[in-house]
This record gives C-alpha cells, sequence and structure tokens, in this order.
C-alpha cells in the first residue's frame, strides 16, 4: 500500500493536501535522472543558465497571490503578511543571479613567466535541498537557486507540512523551459529522506531545520563524502543599550519576537535590556503587544497567525507554565485574545520578566511567540548573557554609537550581528551559524563556495 502525507491546516483542522510519498525505486529514478542531466547542465554557459533560472523567478512571482494563500493554509502565517515570503524569494533569487558572474568567475593566479594558472570553481554534482515548514520557500531559494546556477543539479524535499512549495518550484522551473532533470522534488518519509542523503550519488546536502535534525543529516551522510551545510536551531538574543532610540528598539524587537507567531530560527527570543531603560521598554512591548490581532490567518485583519499545531501550541504553554513555577512573571494576561484557546494552535502572544538561564525559556529553543527579558548593569553583562547559549545564529543590537557595537559584536559567538534591527536576511551577506545554529553557509558570493569546488589549472606554456 502506498503511503501519503496529509497536510493538516491549522487554520480549521483539515486535511488541506494530500500526497503520496515516494517509493524506493523513485528515488533511485529521481537520482539517475539528476546525475545524466547535472552532465548537460554544467556544460551550459553560466549567461544561458541565468537567463533560464530568471525566468523562473518571473513565473514564480507571476503566481504569487495564490502562493501566498496557500502558505496561509499550510503553516498559518496571516495572508497579510504571506506575500512577503514571495518578495523575499524574488529579491534573494535575483541577487544571487546578479552576482553569479563574478562569484564563479576563475581566479587568475598569473606572476610566473612560462606558465599559466588560474582555479575554476566547478558545480558538486547532486545537490538535495531538505526544506522546513516556518519559510518553505525563503529557506529553500537560498541553496536552490545558487546551486542550479552553479551548474549542480538539485532534488527538493519540502517538509511535510508545505508539499505545495515544491511543487510550485517546479511548476516555475517547469514554465520557464529548465531541462528535464535538472530540478526534482520528492515527497518522502523520514526514513527515505535519511537514505537519499547517504546516497553516494549525492554530492551535497543543504538542510535547514531542528538540531536533531542536523545530527541526523550529519549521521546520514557520514558513511560517504557528501557535504553537509546545516542551518539549525537559534536562541538569539538582543541587547538594547541605554542610548538606544527607544521608540524603535521597542517596535522593532516586538516585531522580531512575533512575527510569523514567533517560529523563526533568527527570530528575537531573549532580550537584555539596560537597568536605566528597562521599565520603559518593557512598558512599550506590553502596550504594542495589546495592539496584536490573534485569528484566523485568512482574515486580512489577522496579525497573529496560530502556530503551526496544537502540539507546538501546548509546548509554548508548557514552557512559560514552567518559567511562571520558577519564579517569573506573565505580562500578557492570555484572556485578552479570545482565540487563545487550550487545544488549539492558537496561542497569544507572551512576555516574559524576572527570568533567568536556569529556565528553558532562556535556554531552549522556542518556537512561538514568547520572549523573555532580564535587566542587565551594562555592556558586559549583556555579552556575557548572550554567548550564554548553545546556540549562535544572530545576535542584535540596539544603540546609538556603532563603534561600540562593532566592538561587542566582535566578542559575540553569533553567525549574524545586527545593529538597529534583527530577524532580517540581506542576500549579499553570508548567513550563517555557529555552535548549534549549524555550518557552513548560504547567500552573497561566500554561498556559492559551498556549492561548487575548486579546479585548479596548472599550464606550462613554454618549452
Amino acid at each position: 500500500m502506498t503511503e501519503t502525507l496529509k497536510t493538516i491546516s491549522p487554520v480549521d483542522g483539515r486535511i488541506y493536501v494530500e500526497r503520496p510519498l515516494e517509493t524506493a525505486s523513485g528515488i533511485n529514478r529521481a537520482l539517475d535522472a539528476a546525475g545524466r542531466a547535472q552532465l548537460a547542465w554544467r556544460s551550459v554557459p553560466l549567461a544561458a543558465r541565468c537567463e533560464v533560472l530568471g525566468k523562473a523567478v518571473a513565473a514564480f512571482v507571476a503566481k504569487g497571490a495564490e502562493i501566498s494563500s496557500e502558505i496561509s493554509w499550510q503553516m498559518g502565517r496571516p495572508l497579510k503578511h504571506a506575500p512577503g515570503e514571495v518578495r523575499g524569494f524574488e529579491e534573494r533569487a535575483r541577487y544571487m543571479l546578479s552576482i553569479a558572474p563574478e562569484a564563479l568567475a576563475a581566479i587568475q593566479i598569473g606572476g610566473k613567466p612560462g606558465f599559466e594558472r588560474h582555479i575554476k570553481r566547478v558545480p558538486l554534482g547532486v545537490v538535495v535541498v531538505v526544506a522546513p515548514w516556518n519559510y518553505p520557500y525563503l529557506t529553500a531559494v537560498n541553496a536552490v537557486f545558487p546551486a542550479l546556477i552553479a551548474g549542480n543539479t538539485v532534488v527538493l524535499k519540502a517538509s511535510h507540512q508545505t508539499p505545495l512549495c515544491a511543487e510550485r518550484f517546479h511548476e516555475a522551473f517547469a514554465s520557464a523551459g529548465l531541462p528535464p532533470g535538472v530540478f526534482q522534488y520528492l515527497h518522502l518519509s523520514h526514513s527515505d529522506t535519511g537514505r537519499l542523503m547517504g546516497d553516494q550519488r549525492v554530492a551535497s546536502v543543504c538542510f535547514t531545520g531542528s538540531v536533531s535534525g542536523g545530527r541526523a543529516v550529519v549521521a546520514a551522510t557520514g558513511t560517504g563524502f557528501a557535504t553537509a551545510g546545516l542551518e539549525l536551531g537559534g536562541k538569539d538574543p538582543a541587547y538594547v543599550r541605554d542610548d538606544a532610540v527607544m521608540a524603535h528598539a521597542i517596535e522593532s524587537l516586538t516585531d522580531g519576537a512575533f512575527f510569523n507567531a514567533g517560529q523563526s530560527c533568527c527570530g528575537i527570543k531573549r532580550i537584555y535590556v539596560a537597568a536605566a531603560r528597562y521599565d520603559e521598554f518593557i512598558a512599550g512591548v506590553v502596550e504594542l503587544c495589546g495592539s496584536y490581532r490573534l485569528g484566523s490567518p485568512l482574515d486580512t485583519e489577522t496579525t497573529l497567525g496560530p502556530v503551526v499545531r496544537t502540539a507546538a501550541a501546548e509546548a509554548i504553554r508548557a514552557q512559560v507554565r514552567a518559567a511562571v513555577a520558577a519564579g517569573a512573571r506573565q505580562l500578557i494576561d492570555e484572556k485578552l485574545f479570545a482565540a487563545s484557546v487550550a487545544g488549539t494552535p492558537y496561542l497569544a502572544p507572551q512576555v516574559l520578566i524576572d527570568v533567568n538561564h536556569s529556565m528553558s525559556i532562556m535556554r531552549e529553543e522556542s518556537f512561538g511567540p514568547a520572549v523573555g527579558i532580564m535587566k542587565v548593569a551594562g555592556d558586559e553583562e549583556a555579552v556575557r548573557l548572550m554567548n550564554d547559549s548553545e546556540f549562535g545564529l544572530t545576535a542584535a543590537i540596539y544603540s546609538a554609537d556603532a563603534t561600540r557595537a562593532e566592538a561587542l559584536g566582535d566578542a559575540l559567538d553569533t553567525g549574524t550581528v545586527f545593529l538597529n534591527r534583527c530577524d532580517y536576511l540581506d542576500p549579499a551577506l553570508a548567513w550563517t551559524g555557529v555552535k548549534n545554529s549549524g555550518r557552513g553557509c548560504t547567500l552573497s558570493r561566500v554561498g556559492y563556495e559551498q556549492l561548487t569546488r575548486p579546479k585548479s589549472y596548472h599550464f606550462r606554456t613554454s618549452l
């Protein structure tokens, strides 16, 4: 009997998508096709590859309204915010296309009479991309497009929560005339995903997901020599210095904590505030939380939708209860949000104070709309607490002093340091994490280095 995936919509609990899972023979056919297609695709001139892929971007954007609605139904993001994912997809894809000629150009060595020496960046081969549900296009595009631009072929495995996203990728590529086998998607079981990643025909795996998932990737690829880029969890901190523009810090960090119902690896999950500005900051965040409208993501007035499933909501509620039992105080009355009902994925935003690092709310990943806030004496204490984590994806500083902020950033164990902003990926910058937040990077010209290998040419031209 064929196994199927069933996507339960957090909007109303019904089955929104049902698809058969691919079989072992189907995986084998896909990898064979990818291998054959890659031999031809890598020989297509870069400009021609970019032309086809640019058409795919346009085809994708043309379907933006339908894609946005599907995002809301599949994972619960408010329809008011869902189009932002289409815009972000286009921004990242077009940027990686624009820098490809320079980023993939041969490195000319020169300087040695009678010799010609250069280093080319050549594709790895077949790349497997495993994408999550929380930002199903923005995470996938980081690897899918640069991999294809560089001359690799791609097999995409999307989350069971957002399977239509893989199909939308395929639709756009087919519309643009991408040759068969260059991009494929597979709906797979967990065990078959492991088999796919461990197959000797796979040259690289790009994975976005949990820390436990990252360990599974390492185990699956450990039997061969496939590279693995891992974007894993986060418990991203922010520090509000006493010279911060407070109105901006309040607005930016509240959004950073609660956008997408807090379901972002680089969302703000713990905030440290200079003692002199602490009360002002807390009051502002609480007031702003009161303006959120929790409800169906299909309502255009909704600003906070459900989390992805009821079990996720209950996990956040349990984390909040544990913090309160250990002495924390919750500042948002859940009763003010009528839609926030136990046993449903609809969850009110929550702000916790009197927290400390013995509490899971300040240490373990919280994939939902809850944030802990602590008072600090100054820079030294803030840096120490920001670094006191097994994660290291991003860290944000709010200050009027950019020089001091850079010095503090140098002391932070993180992949990205923000000043006066948070929770954003600039495609011109390397997206990377340290510690349990992962390894490798995507985006920027550095991202191309992860999806290619150096090949040296050493010619003696004078005999």
